[in-house]
């Protein structure tokens, strides 16, 4: 588990500089992750937007994908039936379905389901941070 969340803060570090240095920037840094990681990024990305305009998270800026349960990757949809999204420094369970692109670079649709706010207590368990 540390060694999936190392690589999730690395790449979302990734994602928050290159959306700095802009679009073609976000592309390239894309393009060096495997097609499923590429996947689940672009997923992050689009759902933070969605998750922002949902007047309950206003200020959400984390979303894990598999917080709880491992996400899955199949054709273009990455399902996330144990992710979480962090807001105003609380975490809230997330189930979602993200569609991308042919090559990973875009999520084209993303819908979910907000869950319960997930105990602080159970938080270094399940490797989310404060």
């Amino acid at each position: 588990m540390k060694a999936a969340y190392t690589t999730v803060l690395t790449v979302l570090f990734v994602i928050d500089a290159s959306l700095a240095a802009g679009a073609g920037s976000l592309e390239k840094s894309l393009m060096k992750l495997s097609p499923e990681e590429r996947a689940h990024q672009a997923c992050v990305v689009k759902g933070l937007e969605a998750i922002r305009r949902d007047k309950r998270l206003p200020r959400a800026d984390r979303l894990v994908t598999d917080t709880f349960k491992r996400a899955s990757f199949e054709g273009n949809v990455v399902s996330a039936k144990g992710g979480a999204v962090r807001a105003d420094k609380h975490w809230y369970a997330l189930s979602f379905n993200c569609t991308v692109s042919g090559d990973q670079l875009k999520a084209l649709a993303f819908t979910y389901e907000l869950g319960k706010e997930i105990p602080p207590d159970t938080w270094e368990e399940v490797g989310l941070w404060r």
